[in-house]
């Protein structure tokens, strides 16, 4: 089959939302599509589209992601558009996508991971351990929460949604003496004027697939795969498989932080996974090693002793 190329004429339609971030994203997707086939940016047109996700973080910005429907809020209109035609690809921020697509979707192509690790962002304290007691953090994330919580239980954490300039703002306007937000995102955006501290793996176990974007296509695109493929990054792929896998075994189990990395050395994969109660009062980690290919085997297998270890009631909220 004679591979069909984009072109000014009849450009590639890269759907995302209109975050700085999100837009990121699809430029960086743009710019290595354009590279890999030698094509101008006429050729691809970036088509941004609101989510119920966005409108509800305007009229909701108080609560909980949870509590206005999960994740799925910031994807469905993108998918929606995805499944008509209107749009060819839509790029995500693998961080907040659900485990499953709809049917007629797929999700297999990952740019190259970036820095996975959480950033302590304050303006008057360079390390968590410095906060003193009693202290504000803000973070929406129930995976931080709870992790913060359990590491500094003499902390106060507050709802602290929306994009990171929102965050930002809320910080100087003294909303919280912190917040966390991801390296990835403040790398991709090129913030180094932020004051942000890279927060080791080894004292704060990252989101699943944290620093990673995916690419969704139809499944039936045979054409918009064969580009796709050109950009697939083999061994992030490897490593989220694995992730992905330990989410969706405790997905469809509980609302609970959870926290999982994946990495390779060699033919060798480590995955450490990591869930706790959403107060923060108990955690339970595991830390295993299999060959790559057995990384989603894996990662389902660590869920479900994680699971048993921790008994009936876990991860009721309190």
């Amino acid at each position: 089959m004679t591979l069909t190329l984009p072109s000014p004429a009849s450009p590639l339609k890269i759907g995302t939302r209109g975050s700085p971030l999100a837009l990121a994203q699809a430029y960086e997707t743009r710019r290595r599509l354009g590279a890999a086939f030698d094509l101008p940016e006429a050729a691809f047109e970036i088509v941004i589209i609101k989510t119920t996700g966005d409108n509800q973080a305007l009229i909701a910005a108080d609560k909980p992601l949870k509590e206005l429907g999960g994740k799925g809020l910031f994807t469905k209109e993108i998918e929606e558009d995805l499944l008509s035609g209107a749009i060819d690809i839509a790029v995500h921020s693998m961080k907040d996508m659900p485990v499953a697509q709809p049917e007629g979707l797929l999700l297999d192509t990952y740019l190259p991971r970036e820095d996975v690790r959480d950033a302590f962002v304050s303006p008057g304290n360079s390390s968590l351990a410095k906060l003193a007691a009693g202290a504000v953090v803000g973070t929406s994330s129930l995976r931080r929460r709870a992790q913060l919580l359990n590491r500094r239980p003499d902390l106060k954490v507050v709802e602290f949604r929306g994009n990171v300039q929102t965050r930002l703002k809320k910080l100087g306007d003294g909303v919280a003496d912190c917040t966390f937000l991801a390296m990835a995102g403040l790398n991709r955006l090129g913030m180094k004027d932020v004051p942000a501290t890279a927060v080791s793996v080894e004292d704060m176990l990252p989101a699943v697939a944290q620093g990673a974007i995916g690419i969704e296509r139809r499944g039936d695109d045979s054409a918009t795969a064969e580009l796709l493929a050109a950009l697939h990054h083999a061994e992030t792929g490897q490593r989220l498989a694995a992730e992905r896998a330990f989410l969706a075994a405790l997905d469809g189990s509980c609302e609970t932080p959870i926290a999982a990395l994946a990495e390779l050395d060699g033919s060798t994969l480590r995955l450490r996974g990591e869930v706790l109660r959403p107060d923060g009062s108990e955690s339970i980690a595991a830390d295993e090693t299999c060959a790559v290919e057995d990384g989603a085997a894996l990662g389902r297998e660590m869920a479900a002793n994680l699971l048993k270890r921790a008994g009936e009631g876990f991860f009721d909220w309190r």
